[in-house]
C-alpha cells in the first residue's frame, strides 16, 4: 500500500521560511516523479512544484519560482519544499505527489494528474 505522508506546515510571518517534508513508502521511489501541490481555501487545486526521479530536473509555478525549492532523497525516500519569502498569498493545504513519469515539463502536465497523493499539511501565512 502506498503512502504519502506530509509534514512541516504551521503558521508562519509573511517573509518568513518553512520546509516541508513527504515521506513515501509503498513504491519504488527512484523510479517516480514527485510533485508539491497546493490548494487555498475556496479555490482548486494548482501545482507549485515538480523534480525528475532522479532530482535533475526541477519545474515551478510562476506564483513561486525564485522563493520555493523543491528536493529529494531518494535514500530517505523523502522529497522536500524549502519556501522562502512567504506571502500571505501561500496560504494553502499543501500537498505532494507521485507520479510513474519520468518528468513532466509543463505545469499543466502536473495539472493533469498524479498516481499517489497525500492528506496534506496546512500552511498560514499571516500578514
Amino acid at each position: 500500500q502506498v503512502h504519502l505522508v506530509e509534514s512541516g506546515g504551521g503558521l508562519v510571518q509573511a517573509g518568513g521560511s518553512l520546509r516541508l517534508s513527504c515521506v513515501v513508502s509503498g513504491l519504488t521511489f527512484s523510479r517516480y516523479s514527485m510533485g508539491w501541490f497546493r490548494q487555498a481555501p475556496g479555490k482548486e487545486r494548482e501545482f507549485v512544484a515538480g523534480i525528475s526521479y532522479h532530482g535533475t530536473n526541477t519545474l515551478y509555478a510562476d506564483s513561486v519560482n525564485g522563493r520555493f525549492a523543491i528536493s529529494r532523497d531518494n535514500a530517505k525516500n523523502t522529497i522536500y519544499l524549502q519556501m522562502n519569502s512567504l506571502k500571505p498569498e501561500d496560504t494553502a493545504v499543501y500537498y505532494c505527489a507521485a507520479d510513474s513519469a519520468l518528468f513532466k515539463a509543463l505545469p499543466r502536465d502536473w495539472d493533469s494528474g498524479m498516481d499517489y497523493w497525500g492528506k496534506g499539511t496546512l500552511l498560514t501565512v499571516s500578514s
